[in-house]
């Protein structure tokens, strides 16, 4: 089944002294592109992070974000409780003032604050592992909801093709038929007297010229390979990509052969169709 490049996923974690958001957004590339946004702390798990998201949506631009917000008394952020005295301390021997205004003061100044970074905890990690994996999997069903939207239109198109090859096959007789009766009217308005097994053996080499059976064979085998290929069970764009492209080739020769007004209006319906397709091809995983 195809799945689109479009999709989003989206976990939240609450752990004793935090909540964990944890975002997946995906749109259409040609290769996998990974942009990933987390505090400094996590950072020691990005590679983890990037396997694991590869694993599972293999291509498109990738946003992952994971956000923290701290909801506990547990913080980083600590104050130097003998620095900060020793500040008070040195700002009475400068200044006269209210023990709160120095500390406003004081807290300002370097050292006061200091960070301690932790190291992530495997059991955290492993929380936030199963909620990656969980934005993962949502990000899948949306982009498989969306595979199955696409799928349907291509098939409603890839019927319309075929309902245009049939109505060019059904024409091309009186195509071919035309052709012979301009090239004798041709010949009788010159009034010349000619070698009718010679003219036969020229009308033949000529049409032959013009003959799209061979195209017609193709395209119709092209169109059945492009809907097998959708009912497989991977979801392979770039080769609906080549598939598209050979089917494209083949429309263009029927048309620049035909020199026949109304198959070539077939021959426009056509391109235009392969355009959508091609143009939606472009978020097919």
């Amino acid at each position: 089944m195809i799945q689109s490049m479009t999709g989003y996923g989206k976990s939240v974690l609450q752990l004793p002294t935090k909540k964990i958001s944890i975002e997946l957004k995906s749109l259409n590339s040609k290769n996998l592109d990974i942009n990933a946004r987390m505090p400094s702390m996590y950072r020691a798990k990005e590679l983890d992070i990037r396997k694991l998201i590869a694993k599972h949506l293999v291509r498109g631009k990738v946003d992952f974000s994971l956000y923290v917000e701290i909801t506990g008394e547990d913080t980083s952020s600590k104050i130097n409780k003998t620095v900060v005295k020793e500040y008070i301390k040195q700002l009475k021997d400068v200044v006269d003032g209210d023990t709160t205004e120095l500390l406003k003061m004081a807290i300002r100044l370097p050292d006061a604050v200091t960070t301690e970074r932790d190291d992530i905890d495997e059991e955290e990690w492993a929380i936030i592992a199963d909620g990656i994996n969980a934005s993962i999997s949502k990000i899948v069903t949306y982009r498989e909801d969306e595979g199955a939207i696409l799928k349907q239109d291509f098939l409603d198109r890839v019927a319309t093709l075929k309902r245009l090859l049939q109505e060019v096959i059904a024409m091309d007789p009186d195509r071919i038929e035309g052709v012979r009766t301009r090239l004798e009217k041709g010949i009788a308005d010159i009034k010349e007297k000619v070698d009718e097994n010679r003219f036969e053996q020229e009308l033949v080499y000529y049409i032959e010229k013009f003959d799209i059976t061979e195209e017609k064979v193709r395209l119709d085998n092209h169109l059945e390979y492009f809907t097998k290929a959708l009912n497989s069970d991977d979801s392979n764009g770039k080769k609906l990509g080549f598939i598209s492209q050979e089917i494209g080739r083949e429309i263009n020769t029927i048309g620049s052969k035909s020199n026949y007004a109304p198959m070539q209006k077939l021959v426009v319906q056509m391109k235009d169709e392969l355009e959508k397709i091609k143009e939606q091809l472009l978020n097919v995983l």
